[in-house]
């Protein structure tokens, strides 16, 4: 990951955590859905942690939750 980004990816882990509580999923039914662990889904939405993430993994987040990916980024 590159440092330049790293607000960038604590931005897109805040958004997977809102966008799954507004789906009223938790953690583990996320990762259930995805085939993952919930501990990724907790590195992933962790503001205290930096989790680089794919596009593809994007993507399953977006799928999972039934919304459109650009959703994640689009960082205010």
């Amino acid at each position: 990951m590159i440092e330049e980004f790293r607000q960038y990816y604590i931005g897109i882990g805040l958004k997977v955590s809102y966008y799954r509580k507004f789906a009223g999923l938790t953690q583990e039914k996320l990762a259930e859905k995805m085939g993952v662990d919930t501990s990724f889904i907790g590195q992933i939405e962790a503001p205290n942690v930096v989790k680089a993430i794919s596009l593809d993994t994007l993507f399953r987040i977006a799928k999972a939750l039934d919304i459109p990916p650009y959703k994640f980024l689009k960082i205010d």
